[in-house]
């Protein structure tokens, strides 16, 4: 292609990768997964669901907190991966995961809270 980018350079793709299989909470704002990397969460809470893109960047971990020492949060403080493309949460609930997707090898993952059944 000339005057563009090529289909086989685009930084975009589907991750490949396995889902993390945990994701605890560190401290606000910083979750960590079973290998020690670090993901940011970024909520949007619209009228029918809650959603959460979760993006791995490494970042300083810092001290953890003790949950009862967390501020309030919409978000729990562990998912744990399931079947069925989807992760269940410390209180209870499941998220779906919607897409995971690597650009320019930063991994983006958007779950979003499933109804009460």
């Amino acid at each position: 292609m000339s005057g563009g980018t090529a289909l086989s350079e685009c930084p975009f793709t589907v991750c490949r990768s396995l889902h993390p299989d945990h994701l605890w909470i560190w401290r606000p704002s910083v979750f960590v997964d079973e290998n020690d990397r670090t993901w940011l969460p970024i909520t949007n809470e619209t009228e029918s669901s809650l959603q959460v893109l979760l993006r791995q960047i490494k970042v300083s971990r810092g001290e953890t907190m003790q949950p009862s020492r967390l501020p309030p949060s919409m978000l729990p403080l562990m998912w744990q991966l399931y079947p069925g493309r989807r992760y269940r949460a410390s209180d209870s609930s499941f998220w779906r995961i919607v897409h995971h997707i690597e650009i320019s090898g930063v991994e983006d993952m958007v779950l979003e809270q499933l109804p009460d059944p």
